[in-house]
């Protein structure tokens, strides 16, 4: 009898599930990698990569591995974890926010139609 992971894993699992399907999803990303490319290298079908990315429970471990290596081959689960993935750690830098200062007159001139 198949039985409904969502359904009978506890909150806290749950949000962990989906920690992990995010972070295989901003990693697949950050190496400009398409899902669909993604889950064809992992031997996936494009659903189950979006299963993956969604944190669903069901899914098996080996299926999450694959995808994984798929993305990053020879990256860890423990390095995926703490986000130690170089294409990670530039994507972060590039999303986080930057001051914007006003222009100054000369520039408001260069732009004046």
């Amino acid at each position: 009898m198949k039985v409904d992971q969502a359904s009978v894993l506890p909150a806290h699992l749950q949000t962990e599930s989906a920690q992990l399907g995010e972070r295989l999803a901003r990693l697949r990303v950050a190496r400009q990698i398409k899902q669909a490319d993604a889950a064809i290298r992992a031997g996936l079908s494009r659903n189950t990569a979006y299963r993956i990315e969604r944190g669903d429970p069901g899914l098996a471990i080996g299926q999450i591995l694959r995808y994984l290596d798929a993305i990053a081959p020879g990256l860890t689960l423990t390095h995926l974890l703490t986000e130690s993935d170089p294409a990670l750690f530039q994507q972060q830098q590039e999303e986080q926010r930057q001051r914007v200062r006003g222009l100054t007159q000369a520039e408001m001139q260069e732009l004046d139609f």
